[in-house]
């Protein structure tokens, strides 16, 4: 990374707050790969990476993120650097990763600069526009392009992000459009056994599933149940709070107060052809619901906090997704499935019966639910190819 004006200035920059030290967990003996990402949406796919390098090359993974990431086996956990100088040193100075890389394109020279001097060369994963910090206001002449420059391989989502990357600096023969990386083991396991036994038992009843429901959508989705069941009236839902705690009060109050017939997965009762809502027993399960039901509500999207769980889940399981307005962590992955197709937004309750009795047609449902499954398989070639280039780099190959 050629030391430019721009870097000297950027450098120059005041302080916002005083410099805290900080203590880091030990370094691990053998190589390791440092994956930095900007936010807890652009560091899924690196978390399926991670856990691959870790399994197959017998590396040690940091990952590094602004936002508090789930805990995963394996992965050590810190917050990134301070884009100075001599933080940046002495965050590498400790960990001496073996090599770097940067997920969707945020550009921090300092620290880039800083494993220049190593001659370490960091790779950009799941590219989609560069941009310096976005908290770092200024201009910095020849700023991005040195920092882009500093970069062995840019990998990018499509042409037109690869078409940013070039126009602002990156060495053309770096940059590759593969695609978007799989994001994290979005297929839930359950037990065949299991499953087989209740398919058995539901044959070919009519069933959808409300994922994590909250407090606060539970009349929306049994109103919705209540207005699809006038056109099959074998119709089964099977809800799985977000709050396992509530099961109880949440079925005394469905069969005491509303009059529905009702079963506990937590009292150990199935879901019989009189059942018509099936309690689970909180999102344990998951994996064998999303097997069950051909159609999921994703909990928290409508009237809560935002959606609770990854709407990959259901699609790499093959279930045909609902969702509210209210995305939460998962905007752009919604964005994914909305533009190819494979989920179906719904703006309020009303809309929720009216959506789910459309796709009680199994063939819209089941159009529905390829499309996503084709979005969720899409990733995990591009995961290969990436994982190849990995490895060369770890090799010391170009």
């Amino acid at each position: 990374m050629v030391h430019s004006l721009g870097l000297t200035l950027y450098n120059l920059r005041p302080r916002r707050a005083p410099s805290i030290a900080t203590v880091w967990a030990e370094r691990p003996t053998g190589r390791l790969v440092w994956m930095h990402a900007p936010s807890v949406e652009t560091a899924r796919g690196l978390l399926e990476l991670a856990s691959r390098l870790i399994d197959e090359e017998n590396v040690s993974v940091l990952m590094t993120c602004a936002d508090a990431l789930p805990a995963r086996q394996g992965i050590l956990r810190a917050q990134p650097p301070e884009d100075r100088p001599a933080e940046a040193r002495a965050f590498l100075d400790h960990w001496q990763p073996d090599l770097a890389l940067f997920s969707d394109g945020e550009l921090r020279p300092a620290v880039l600069h800083a494993a220049e001097e190593r001659g370490l060369r960091p790779i950009i994963v799941d590219g989609r526009a560069p941009y310096v910090l976005k908290d770092r206001n200024g201009w910095y002449p020849g700023l991005m392009r040195s920092a882009l420059q500093g970069f062995s391989h840019v990998l990018t989502m499509d042409e037109v992000a690869a078409r940013a990357f070039r126009k602002n600096g990156a060495a053309l023969s770096a940059v590759s459009v593969v695609g978007r990386m799989e994001e994290d083991s979005a297929a839930l396991p359950c037990l065949e056994a299991e499953r087989a036994a209740l398919a058995k038992l539901l044959a070919t009843r009519p069933v959808w599933l409300a994922a994590g429901l909250p407090e606060a959508e539970e009349s929306a989705v049994i109103a919705a149940h209540r207005a699809a069941q006038s056109l099959a009236h074998r119709l089964l839902l099977i809800i799985a709070p977000e709050d396992p705690g509530r099961a109880p009060a949440l079925a005394k109050r469905l069969a005491d107060e509303e009059g529905w017939i009702v079963a506990e997965r937590a009292e150990d009762q199935e879901p019989d052809p009189e059942v018509e809502v099936f309690v689970a027993d909180g999102m344990a399960e998951l994996g064998l619901w999303y097997r069950l039901a051909p159609i999921t509500f994703m909990g928290g999207s409508l009237a809560g906090q935002g959606c609770l769980r990854n709407p990959m889940e259901p699609a790499a399981l093959g279930s045909a997704i609902l969702y509210g307005p209210r995305p939460g962590v998962f905007g752009s992955t919604f964005g994914r499935l909305g533009a190819a197709r494979a989920a179906r937004a719904v703006g309020s309750a009303g809309d929720l019966g009216e959506a789910l009795s459309d796709l009680l047609s199994p063939d819209r449902a089941a159009r529905l639910a390829q499309s996503a499954w084709i979005v969720a398989s899409d990733g995990a070639e591009v995961t290969e190819r990436v994982m190849a280039v990995v490895r060369r780099a770890l090799a010391g190959e170009t």
